[in-house]
This record gives structure tokens, C-alpha cells and sequence, in this order.
């Protein structure tokens, strides 16, 4: 009992645990769940670079590392709840489009990612990623966060296969085989979850998992391997390998721009939303730990490439441990602390399937909601860009381009109402570099 007094207090010192009105069994809770909803990352991102010509051991293993590195500086620097590992979108971008599509080497596309990260450190030292955080208006930093939430859960029912691409071109969408499969074990797993937080159980995400894990056994949605080892040691990652024969041609030049691009609004849209929901943001609408926050994802970006992944970001999933009740860099912590295990425990992890994280997924995006009660839907010129950046999240399955139709429509919208000196001159600024993107494609 003395040790554990001792370890609490500690934690308390270094998280500031009561001045957030959390303590150390609320925050590992968090963390776990948090970790839980995003460990797919272990092995979705070596498959998506395995099809680049990677090792999948060595980025399953590269992944995992960066995640570890990252949240540290997020958890000790930053002191907040949020979990940071190889960004989805980011690795297709690196596999399919600088690999695939453009004929380069991978090698190539991790020099791309190096030098992002590098960029960023040195904006983040700069003030410049911080400024642009600042600068979004308030209602569409409250926009944001529904507008990730219907993200979050838009993610949820496509990993579930409630939501698919129909074979036939007539519809974007349509309502995947609900009497089956991974569709049906994730409809089980949102009531499971449901009543679990209908009776206000702590740990219902977390729970509603591991129930939807078992559950999907019989179900054959939750699959066991034949030789399925419970401890295995991890495999070497691809160090330095970097190629800088091409970092002065045009092709870099295409992609480095375009991973600058979509990690930056990505983190943003990241920091702001889950910051605000989980009431972490001033008076002023400011994050105050922005700063070593942003830093957390550029040194995880730089370290990844050197350990041989792609971007690393902030993770949208960091909202499940948000509502789980998670407020400080402890709930961090404990992520990392297993994102660090699981290279031991890579076949243990790999068999939790999208359909058992899902009902989480969905949830959490109902969580985030809560802030469209605090927006101004009578002004108009409040209303329509805070619209715009809610619905064109799922519907671009982008954080960054719903962050572009807003902030864009609002300077628009501002300015053409003769109110324009309500817009903060780095919003302008920002607008007219999302309409020159669109204009040079």
C-alpha cells in the first residue's frame, strides 16, 4: 500500500491529476480503451505498406515504435490525453499514389515523410502550426468536433461492413448484410455496449470490445491462427532507408507538399475537436499545450521515417478514451505503455477485428456531438460554414477537407455580409491558400 501511495503521488506530480478532476484508475482505463480502438494500426498499416514492397514485420514493428515515441513526448511534454501512430490515409497516399501510382521507390516516399517531419519541427518551433490552430474561429472549432465525431462513427460502420459500396454503380452507398457477419456481431456489440453505458458501468467501451471480440468467435468474424504464439520477439525495422537521390525534383516537391497538407489540417482538426469535448481548451478557445502537442507528432513523423513508416499523427480514436474519462498525459501514457507491449504480442492483438472496435467507434462519434448545442445556427454566417465543416468530414472521408469547405466558406461568407473585420487576418490567409490548392489542384 506504501509503494502504491508513493506511485500515485507520483503520477499526480508529473499529470496534475486533481487539478483535472481525474485519477490514476480513470486515466489507465482511458488509455486502454483509447488503445483498443486504434490497435488495428498494428496491422493495417504493414499490410497497406507491405503492398508497397515493405516488410510487413519490419513496419508492423516501425509502427509500433513510432507510436511509443510519439505519445511519450505527448504524455510528458504536453500533458494530454491523446495517442498519436501512423496516420490512415497518409500510408495509402505513401503505398498507392508515391509508390504505386507514381513509380517510386518506397525508400523514396520515406525520405518524403523525413523531410516532412523536419518541416514540421521547425514550423512547430516557429509558432506557425500553433497560429493556424489559433486562428480558426470558435464555432467551427466546436464544428469540428461533431464533424469528427460523425467521422469517427462513419469509420466505425464501414470497418463493420454496416455500410458498403454497392456492386452496382446506382448508389454512393448502401446498408451492408446486417444478418451476418461482421455487420451483425457489431450491431451485438452496440447494444452490449449501450446497456453497458445506460447502467453507467465504467469501462463500457473497453468492455464492449472484448465481449465483441468473443462473441465474434462463433460468429467466425473473430479469427484464431492455427499457430497462433502468444509471445513472439519483434522483427528489426527498416532503418534509415532513405534514398535522397530525388529530394530536388518535382516529384518530391508534389509530395512533400501534399503530406504537408493532410497532416497538418489532419492534427488540427484532430487537437481541436477531441480538446474541445473533453473541455481542455481556455476561455479564449485556445488549446494551451498546443504547442508541445504539435511537437509530438512532428518528432513521432521524423522518427517513424528513420524507423521505416509513414506520417505519423494524432489519432481520432483518442476521443474513446476522452469519453472514457481520460484528461491527462496518463491516459497517454498507458497507450503508449501498450503500443509497447503489443510488440510481443503482435498475434494476440491482430485477431481484435474492425466489427468488435466499431461499436466504440459509433459511440464515441454520438459523444462528440454534444458541442452543435453551443453553435450559433441563426447567424448565418456562423451556421452554414460550421455546416459545411460537419458534413464534409464523412462525406470526403477527410478531417482536412471538411476544415477547408469551412474555413473557406466562413471568410466568404464574412466578408461578402460586410463583416469581414470579424475574420482574424491568419483565417484570411489560410482561405486563400485552401482556394489556391483547389485552383493548381
Amino acid at each position: 500500500m506504501k509503494a502504491q501511495r508513493k506511485a500515485e503521488a507520483m503520477l499526480e506530480r508529473l499529470f496534475h491529476l486533481s487539478a483535472h478532476q481525474t485519477n490514476v484508475r480513470t486515466e489507465l482505463l482511458a488509455g486502454a480503451t483509447t488503445f483498443l480502438t486504434m490497435a488495428y494500426i498494428l496491422v493495417v498499416n504493414p499490410l497497406i505498406l507491405a503492398d508497397a514492397g515493405m516488410d510487413f514485420g519490419a513496419v508492423f514493428t516501425a509502427t509500433a515504435l513510432s507510436s511509443v515515441i510519439a505519445i511519450l513526448v505527448m504524455a510528458f511534454m504536453a500533458n494530454l490525453p491523446f495517442a498519436l501512430a501512423p496516420g490512415m490515409g497518409l500510408n495509402a497516399f505513401f503505398a498507392y499514389t508515391v509508390v504505386l501510382a507514381m513509380g517510386h521507390s518506397w525508400q523514396f516516399a520515406l525520405t518524403a515523410v523525413f523531410l516532412e517531419g523536419i518541416l514540421f519541427v521547425l514550423l512547430t518551433l516557429l509558432n506557425v502550426r500553433e497560429a493556424i490552430l489559433n486562428s480558426i474561429p470558435t464555432n467551427i472549432k466546436k464544428a469540428i468536433s461533431v464533424g469528427i465525431g460523425l467521422f469517427i462513427a462513419f469509420i466505425g460502420l464501414v470497418n463493420a461492413g454496416l455500410v458498403v459500396k454497392p456492386e452496382a454503380p446506382k448508389l454512393p452507398v448502401e446498408l451492408g448484410d446486417v444478418t451476418q457477419g461482421g455487420a451483425l456481431l457489431a450491431l451485438v456489440g452496440l447494444i452490449v455496449t449501450g446497456v453497458l453505458l445506460a447502467r453507467k458501468v465504467r469501462g463500457a467501451l473497453l468492455i464492449g470490445i472484448v465481449a465483441s471480440t468473443i462473441i465474434g468467435i462463433p460468429l467466425g468474424v473473430t479469427v484464431l491462427p492455427e499457430n497462433f504464439r502468444l509471445l513472439s520477439a519483434p522483427p528489426r525495422p527498416h532503418l534509415f532507408a532513405f534514398d535522397f537521390a530525388g529530394i530536388f525534383t518535382m516529384d518530391m516537391a508534389i509530395v512533400l507538399a501534399t503530406l504537408l497538407f493532410v497532416d497538418l489540417f489532419d492534427t488540427v482538426g484532430t487537437l481541436i475537436g477531441v480538446s474541445t469535448k473533453a473541455g481542455l481548451l481556455d476561455n479564449e478557445g485556445r488549446l494551451p499545450q498546443a504547442k508541445p502537442a504539435l511537437f509530438a507528432d512532428a518528432v513521432g513523423t521524423t522518427i517513424g521515417a528513420c524507423l521505416g513508416t509513414s506520417t505519423v499523427t494524432t489519432y481520432v480514436e483518442s476521443a474513446s478514451g476522452v469519453a472514457e474519462g481520460g484528461r491527462t498525459g496518463l491516459t497517454a501514457l498507458a497507450t503508449g505503455a501498450l503500443f509497447f507491449v503489443a510488440l510481443f504480442f503482435s498475434s494476440l492483438f491482430a485477431i481484435i477485428p474492425g466489427a468488435a472496435t466499431a461499436p466504440a467507434l459509433v459511440l464515441v462519434g454520438l459523444f462528440m456531438m454534444s458541442p452543435i448545442m453551443e453553435i450559433d445556427l441563426h447567424d448565418f454566417t456562423e451556421a452554414v460554414p460550421a455546416f459545411l465543416t460537419m458534413i464534409m468530414m464523412p462525406l470526403t472521408y477527410s478531417i482536412a477537407e471538411g476544415i477547408v469547405f469551412g474555413v473557406v466558406s466562413y471568410a466568404l461568407l464574412k466578408l461578402l455580409s460586410g463583416r469581414g473585420k470579424e475574420v482574424h487576418p491568419v483565417t484570411y490567409t489560410i482561405a486563400f491558400l485552401f482556394v489556391l490548392k483547389f485552383l493548381l489542384g
